[in-house]
């Protein structure tokens, strides 16, 4: 669906007009960042993320925003935290003698039930789940094969997901659910192609993995001789792969997190050895993932995630270690509006006028459209970001 440029225009203003004015380009301000409250540059204009105060020093990478008060972060030391009041506190709901396992990516279903992923080699890398907001979880899966080591995991909805490991006898693995990730299945290979030599999925932010409807999926690689995004429009039974634009010929350059919305994808990635260059470190694509194009102006360095932002049709935030930038042109120019650290990045799903309707019909009515940049302004509060030294915070005016 084509939106008028009018209706585009007004909808976006609702959290592109408040983040771009964050900009520390902009704003001249290039910022600190405390345990809590906001980022310098975010201060000097009123916008950005504001940092809450988790109690905790891990290091978080997994990160499931449910709305924007309630959200999971999981991370090192086996630790998983829980907001119900928008960030004011988090629980620790970390599973019993779980300080061994290193989780890097959680899915959840609303404020009780969430899923969790440790990574590892052998049987560090495991899958648990919960379903009274942390009192208590379940292991439902532990790997027992050597060769496979597990990444990530994404859910089409609450019951069908997938999890992925990193190539095993050549090829890509993945596990499978029906249930809400309470059993797992080894799915068949013979639809997944070869591996290239040194490929490797990232654990960087729980975003090697992504879905878009009931059963589009796409993988993220690097290490091998091309940065590949491997499609597949049956729950993952089989893929077509495409090479993207962002670098790779090193086991420390490539495709970190991809995101779709629909038939558009946005692709970041590049070098994440601090001080590296890391050129066209964003692609995107319009068709799906069968092609890829560099940004043209992408990230000035290494982002390891990229989420969407509900409300505004072609705006999405890419996170990593040096800042937070913001697209509106789906991918395209990427602008830097925080300097501060963060590894993994996510919105709460949400709609606007610009989703409602057929063929956009509701929003082509005037009232509609001319409530889209309130609706966009609540959407954005439903997004989070989390990284190093217990660092979680919530885009917030």
């Amino acid at each position: 669906m084509t939106l008028p440029s009018k209706v585009r225009h007004i909808v976006a203003a609702g959290i592109c007009g408040l983040l771009l004015a964050a900009s520390p380009a902009q704003a001249g301000v290039t910022g600190t960042t405390g345990a809590t409250g906001t980022t310098a540059a975010s201060a000097a204009t009123g916008t950005g993320w504001q940092l809450t105060d988790t109690g905790s020093t891990a290091r978080f990478r997994g990160l499931a925003a449910v709305g924007p008060r309630t959200a999971w972060a999981a991370g090192s030391q086996g630790t998983v935290l829980r907001t119900t009041n928008g960030g004011r506190q988090w629980r620790n709901v970390s599973p019993p003698g779980a300080a061994a396992l290193e989780f890097r990516d959680i899915e959840a279903f609303d404020a009780r039930r969430a899923v969790v992923l440790a990574i590892g080699e052998g049987e560090a890398s495991r899958i648990l789940r919960t379903d009274d907001g942390g009192a208590s979880w379940t292991e439902t899966f532990r790997n027992t094969d050597a060769r496979a080591f597990y990444d990530c995991m994404a859910f089409f909805d609450r019951r069908h997901g997938l999890a992925l490991s990193d190539p095993v006898d050549g090829r890509y693995r993945l596990l499978s659910t029906a249930d809400g990730g309470r059993s797992w299945s080894v799915l068949p290979s013979a639809g997944m192609p070869e591996a290239q030599p040194g490929d490797a999925a990232f654990a960087a932010s729980g975003q090697c993995l992504t879905v878009s409807g009931s059963r589009d999926v796409w993988l993220a690689t690097g290490g091998g001789p091309t940065a590949r995004i491997l499609h597949s429009a049956d729950r993952g039974r089989t893929f077509e792969p495409a090479e993207s634009t962002v670098p790779a010929g090193d086991p420390a350059r490539g495709v970190f997190a991809v995101a779709f919305r629909g038939r558009h994808g946005i692709a970041v990635g590049g070098d994440y050895r601090p001080g590296q260059p890391s050129p066209q470190a964003a692609a995107t694509s319009r068709d799906s993932g069968r092609g890829w194009n560099p940004s043209r102006r992408p990230p000035t360095a290494y982002r390891s995630g990229v989420t969407w932002l509900p409300g505004v049709r072609t705006a999405a935030i890419a996170v990593g270690p040096t800042g937070s930038d913001l697209t509106t042109d789906s991918g395209r120019t990427w602008r830097t509006f925080d300097p501060g650290s963060f590894d993994t990045v996510d919105c709460a799903p949400g709609r606007s006028a610009a989703y409602r309707g057929r063929d956009g019909a509701t929003a082509r009515r005037v009232p509609e459209v001319r409530h889209a940049a309130d609706r966009a302004r609540a959407a954005h509060r439903g997004c989070w970001a989390a990284g190093e030294k217990g660092r979680i915070a919530r885009l917030a005016r």
